[in-house]
């Protein structure tokens, strides 16, 4: 066998000596196409679905978001298999898909069983699909940093707050317009946050609930726009937003209080004190007494 093989390279030489020219040019031409990384990414075709659950514990996450949330991904075409993992406040389900399954169709696949699945989950619960990405997939880390003569708009020196509002508000949405940047992870810092801490005792004093006070912030934190309400025949439209006491639910409901109108604080305040809201509550009132 090897006897005829070097046989016929000998007496066809030029169609050997061709091949071989042929087969380095490809391979020089491949070479110059081929992805090099000295890390290559083997990870399967999957999709994280990551639930945050403050509060709860791993076995209650396990039992009241996992379960429910691994159960709803089964029967997905082409899906390989899922595993999970149940930590204090996070549900994490790993969905993976066999190879070659386009991982924008197994996207789309998943997001429509989450769509099915909210309402088996305790209420305030938004399970969430994570990047297109794995853990090779990290390219760049930086440090956000202000010179130690810079100074924010109040004259101080720059705190980790401030920092961190640079990055999540500047920086991020920026890197992420960069093509083929699939996701920014901002790590340290302090987040900007406002929080209320009840005076248990001042509750007692005033016969105000913990519920009451929750609800109470909603009501001030609400943001409406102006519109148009039906009364009798005719529509009453406001030009710009007004807020209503809180047990205000209709037309004659805001009649009965035509001649307040609340600021931003929640206090009412009299007309002669919202110039600009006169001509609608004139327009008003005639609607009302038309």
């Amino acid at each position: 066998m090897i006897d005829s093989i070097i046989q016929f390279s000998i007496k066809q030489r030029w169609v050997i000596l061709l091949l071989a020219l042929g087969s380095a040019i490809l391979g020089a031409y491949n070479y110059t196409r081929l992805p090099i990384d000295a890390v290559p990414d083997i990870t399967n075709v999957q999709v994280q679905i990551n639930t945050e659950a403050p509060g709860y514990s791993p076995l209650e996450v396990e039992q009241r978001v996992t379960f429910a949330v691994e159960n709803a991904m089964g029967g997905l075409p082409h899906l390989d298999y899922t595993r999970s993992v149940s930590r204090y406040g996070l549900s994490q389900v790993t969905v993976v898909f066999k190879d070659g399954t386009d991982i924008y169709f197994g996207r789309q696949l998943i997001a429509e069983r989450l769509q099915e699945v909210k309402s088996k989950l305790p209420p305030s619960l938004e399970p969430s699909m994570g990047p297109i990405a794995t853990g090779l997939g990290e390219i760049f880390m930086f440090t956000v940093t202000a010179e130690p003569s810079a100074r924010n708009e109040e004259g101080k020196a720059y705190t980790p707050t401030d920092l961190r509002t640079i990055q999540d508000w500047i920086i991020k949405p920026q890197l992420r317009n960069i093509p083929g940047v699939i996701e920014v992870n901002s790590i340290g810092g302090y987040e900007k946050q406002f929080h209320v801490t009840p005076d248990p005792n001042k509750l007692v004093t005033f016969d105000v609930t913990l519920r009451q006070l929750m609800e109470a912030l909603d009501l001030n934190n609400a943001i409406v726009g102006a519109g148009a309400g039906a009364y009798h025949s005719a529509w009453v439209t406001m030009n710009q937003p007004v807020l209503l006491p809180p047990d205000a639910r209709s037309v004659e409901d805001f009649a009965a209080h035509w001649d307040q109108i609340s600021d931003r604080t929640g206090d009412f305040v009299p007309q002669s004190g919202a110039q600009q809201s006169q001509a609608i509550l004139v327009q008003l009132q005639a609607a009302m007494k038309g």
